[in-house]
């Protein structure tokens, strides 16, 4: 993609292919000179030509290597881009502009995205076709006619606001809505490069790799849930399948049967369609058991593998050392004999294993004759009892990866010391060679990764199971109420980097704020202990109702019916800071004066009189409180609150986590809330007035079961 220049008219820039090309990084260069033109144009090094703002903009949705799913990754969503492409031109009409943008509102009502779940081409062509009306647009996004398309506007221009910013200066006259003439100086170079490169898609090539031949593998063991760090392997995965136009097969790497059940394999399967990976097939590695056995063999009769039945603890002192095992240079028929003992199950072939012959002596200790075969007469969750003997990681991984034709394997590199090893077993397996790529292992603080340790949490009973909300697996994480669409954008903006980072998670959950804080609903809570009556004197003498806006910036979100009575409850918390005299806010309500306080013997207030004052301006009280009618409407609720489950921001290897156990990690306090609530559905996020996000648990069943809604972090520091 070098050499490319786009030429257009000076008075009229392609402004979304200029936006393309700069969210995109794509190296190109801009001729401002080209009085000549008449239609936008790239000039390619070798003379070649293509024309037209839709044509350009195509060209860098389909070349961009930076952007995932820039268009599309697949042939209906390519196909519904280039609806939306098509139909930018409609907001130059004048007399169609107000059409366009009502059409386009009321499909972004449920929408982060035009198409799929991330910035492609769609939103690139409507957004610049918006900006470049200039002040036109200007007014409309100061008003409240057009809501969940303002929202959508101002989330892309947060997003990328430096650079965009940058174009919208040198491109975009805000006073006419005209495009101005492009700059002949270097700014022009540089509107189109900002930070795109670090707005988080990885940047890096896979080696070697041929569009349309790379096949990559994701390969979990069905030893536990998938968590964000097997997150972070699938989606890259998903995101060089994609760029190369490749292909992704899940295997199940199910050779440890004391480990494994078909209830990890059930979860990993749902938790990858969660993720969204497309993949071509399910394989497991069990599937190759007789191949890997013939393989064993034949390593034994070369000469290049041998049994070995020194005990454990020797053979890792013997490994440590460099010393060279007493049975490594059995005879074939030996070492044959010995491996149908380990076949049967034997008393004496458990006490074997088979080894490659490497190098005993090599510094690099993984090369020192790795296991390749462990007796274990345990049943397998898959094939029950018709094997005893298992391959190691190290032989099974390299062998199945070439036999499936795999071309890229990618593994964290806590594996670098490794790979080596992985070179040589196919090496000596005379099996094709597979491309190994290295990325950064995802670790966050005071949070496991360790299936082992998390494991043990689930067996102690510390938490409800792998889909507790403290947990940092898939279903946990979405539990608390992440939203896919934020994991995916915070695992693809880590890259494939190799930096080892200890990150924070407020990152993330700042990611999901944005997403959320649009759209969801909004609501009223008011803590049940010690909650305060506040009598308004003047208040209604019959209840009344009014549907009032469940989002003030958002339709979408619907309405809720607030019914105001004569006496509200407040929390304890305000009620305590409020001064006889003073003027509050009833928020959604107006303002109300308070006459009286009434306190117990210590001092708590116990109730609070008043008299409303509509009239009075919100902009001049100090106190805006949320507030609940005395009606038996109301609904219980359990808002419950959740920290880390351990108190050390990173464990070691040697750590033991019994040691770092954080006792205090659930809070949970008795509420009331609107009843409107009661409508609330298991998985829906909503906003509790000055007190944060909620993702319902337990919807509404009876009055006597409370509605449970867990506290999601807004990415803030943790008080």
């Amino acid at each position: 993609m070098d050499g490319i220049k786009l030429s257009f008219p000076p008075e009229s820039p392609p402004l979304s292919v200029i936006v393309a090309l700069s969210l995109s990084a794509f190296p190109v260069t801009i001729d401002s000179s080209a009085a000549a033109t008449t239609v936008p144009t790239f000039v390619f090094s070798d003379g070649r030509k293509l024309s037209g703002t839709t044509v350009l903009l195509r060209y860098v949705g389909r070349s961009a290597n930076t952007l995932s799913d820039f268009y599309g990754n697949n042939a209906f969503d390519s196909s519904q881009i280039d609806e939306w492409v098509d139909y930018a031109s409609v907001f130059s009409s004048g007399s169609e502009f107000e059409n366009a943008c009502g059409r386009v509102d009321k499909y972004l009502e449920s929408r982060t995205f035009l198409v799929g779940h991330s910035l492609s081409i769609a939103d690139v062509a409507i957004w610049s076709a918006l900006a470049g009306t200039g002040q036109r647009w200007e007014s409309l996004r100061k008003s409240k006619k057009y809501q969940s398309l303002v929202r959508w506007f101002n989330s892309i221009l947060d997003e990328y606001s430096e650079l965009l910013n940058k174009v919208l200066a040198t491109y975009v006259k805000k006073t006419s809505g005209k495009p101005v003439a492009a700059p002949k100086s270097k700014d022009s170079q540089q509107a189109l490069k900002g930070d795109a490169q670090d707005k988080g898609k990885p940047e890096v090539d896979l080696p070697e790799a041929e569009i349309g031949k790379v096949r990559l593998r994701f390969a979990p063991e069905p030893s536990g849930y998938l968590h964000i760090g097997h997150a972070k392997a699938a989606l890259l995965n998903k995101y060089f399948a994609e760029r190369y136009q490749g292909e992704v097969i899940v295997r199940f790497d199910d050779t440890n049967p004391a480990k494994e059940s078909n209830e990890f394999v059930d979860n990993l399967v749902k938790d990858i369609g969660t993720l969204g990976i497309k993949y071509e097939k399910v394989t497991y590695t069990s599937d190759y058991f007789p191949e890997l056995m013939d393989m064993a063999e034949k390593l034994m009769r070369e000469g290049k593998a041998y049994v070995d039945d020194t005990p454990r603890e020797q053979m890792q002192k013997e490994r440590m050392d460099g010393i060279d095992s007493k049975c490594r240079n059995h005879s074939v028929d030996e070492n044959l004999k010995l491996w149908k003992e380990m076949i049967a199950g034997s008393e004496r072939g458990l006490q074997c294993c088979v080894r490659g012959k490497f190098n005993m002596q090599d510094p690099n200790k993984a090369m020192r004759d790795p296991v390749y075969y462990r007796c274990n007469p345990m049943s397998h969750h898959r094939i029950g009892d018709k094997y005893k003997i298992y391959p190691t990681y190290d032989f099974a991984c390299p062998f199945v990866d070439s036999l499936e034709g795999i071309t890229h394997a990618l593994r964290s590199s806590e594996y670098h010391d490794r790979n080596a090893q992985y070179f040589k077993v196919l090496e000596d397996m005379g099996l094709r060679q597979v491309q190994l790529y290295e990325f950064s292992r995802l670790n966050l603080v005071f949070t496991l990764l360790s299936k082992r340790k998390l494991l043990w949490f689930v067996q102690t009973g510390l938490v409800d199971g792998w889909d507790d909300p403290r947990f940092p697996t898939v279903q946990g994480i979405v539990r608390r109420g992440l939203k896919i669409e934020a994991l995916i954008q915070f695992i693809l903006e880590q890259g494939a980097s190799k930096n080892l980072n200890l990150m924070e998670w407020d990152k993330l959950w700042s990611i999901n704020k944005r997403i959320i804080d649009p759209v969801c609903p909004r609501h009223t809570a008011v803590v049940a202990e010690r909650r305060v009556l506040f009598t308004l004197t003047d208040g209604p003498d019959e209840p009344f109702v009014r549907m009032i806006p469940k989002h003030k910036k958002f339709e979408g979100a619907g309405e809720k019916a607030t019914t105001f009575t004569k006496s509200i409850w407040i929390e304890e918390a305000d009620a305590s800071v409020i001064s006889v005299g003073e003027e509050v806010t009833l928020m959604d309500w107006g303002n109300a004066i308070v006459k009286e306080i009434s306190k117990d013997e210590e001092g708590r207030v116990t109730a609070l009189s008043g008299v409303l004052n509509l009239q009075g301006s919100v902009k001049t009280t100090k106190l805006k409180l949320t507030w609940l009618p005395d009606t038996n409407e109301l609904v219980n609720l359990t808002l419950t609150e959740f920290d880390y489950l351990i108190t050390k921001k990173k464990l070691e290897d040697d750590d033991e986590v019994a040691d770092f156990v954080n006792p205090n990690t659930k809070k949970e306090t008795l509420a009331l809330g609107d009843s409107n609530m009661r409508n609330l559905k298991c998985g829906d996020v909503i906003q509790l007035e000055r007190k944060g996000y909620f993702r319902c648990d337990v919807p509404f069943v009876k009055s006597s079961k409370p509605i449970v809604l867990f506290s999601i972090p807004d990415g803030r520091a943790a008080k």
